[in-house]
């Protein structure tokens, strides 16, 4: 699984280093993919989660601080977090495992 770093039995989300560019506008964040010239726009909660992949986070880290953040149960927006993280490993935006 990409996007991942081990760290005890816990899996760090952590972005892969020289593989993108980004730059804040206001409260969106513009991140550019160096090997395809993609680019992703990132505001409200996909901000929010691309803030916290910083290879100290884990998965159900992640998912507790945007529920306790945004006022809903981690289980409302697991999925939603998922589908945003293999995104990004399919855009090849995190780091290898």
């Amino acid at each position: 699984m990409g996007g991942f770093l081990y760290r005890g039995l816990r899996m760090m989300l952590a972005k892969a280093a020289g593989s993108y560019t980004e730059t804040a506008i206001d409260d969106e964040i513009v991140v550019m993919s160096l090997a395809s010239g993609d680019f992703f726009s990132l505001t409200g909660s996909a901000r929010a989660i691309w803030l916290r992949i910083d290879g100290t986070n884990d998965r159900d880290r992640l998912v507790a601080d945007l529920a306790a953040e945004y006022g809903l149960a981690a289980e409302t927006i697991g999925a939603d977090v998922d589908e945003f993280i293999a995104q990004l490993r399919g855009a090849g935006l995190l780091a290898p495992a």
